[in-house]
């Protein structure tokens, strides 16, 4: 049995890391296909069009990030704010300054065209309250437990969480560095979330 990654799938492979490391404008079909060594016409075989493109491969991405909510935050020997926790910090040893690729593929593409593709805005839309839910979920266990007042608003507290994040990862892209990161680590954790 082969385990040659079909066309469409090596397209999709291509376009993820061009995606994230270039951005959606400065990501070209043609660079695309030469640096996936594939004819022109085997991808609009596959995709109508950019944007189709683009959406697909926003849906490998958010694939893989549901898989490591999963896995991280669906954990659950580890108490639900160490889970938490650990899964930022995760996503901050991925997508901060000493990942591959710095950035988040949500954030970028909101920020990129969001407001020109309302397709695309509609699966952004609809992957930003998948994840905050997961965010949710995790802090309704740890009111549960006793590790959060009962008066806290956890869905309102994981939007807050989730925004905070984002727009840190912005922040870091223009400072070149991790520290607006670490400060929403710092305030996240041991001082909103403490008890």
């Amino acid at each position: 049995m082969s385990t040659t990654p079909s066309t469409r799938d090596h397209l999709l492979a291509v376009g993820l890391e061009r995606l994230r490391s270039t951005g959606y404008t400065a990501t070209g079909v043609k660079e695309v296909l030469d640096l996936a060594k594939v004819p022109k016409g085997s991808f609009y075989h596959y995709f109508p069009s950019k944007e189709e493109f683009a959406v697909e491969v926003f849906h490998l991405y958010a694939k893989g990030e549901a898989e490591r909510t999963a896995r991280v935050l669906g954990a659950r020997k580890v108490a639900p704010l160490k889970r938490l926790r650990l899964y930022f910090e995760e996503l901050i040893s991925v997508y901060g300054q000493g990942g591959e690729i710095s950035g988040c593929l949500m954030g970028s593409l909101s920020l990129e065209v969001a407001d020109h593709s309302p397709r695309m805005r509609s699966e952004l839309q609809g992957v930003f309250a998948v994840w905050q839910k997961g965010i949710a979920d995790v802090l309704r266990e740890a009111i549960q437990r006793g590790d959060l007042a009962k008066s806290m608003q956890p869905d309102a507290l994981a939007a807050f969480l989730l925004n905070s994040y984002e727009g840190s990862l912005i922040r870091m892209k223009a400072e070149k560095s991790d520290r607006p990161l670490e400060n929403f680590l710092h305030f996240a954790f041991d001082v909103l979330l403490k008890k």
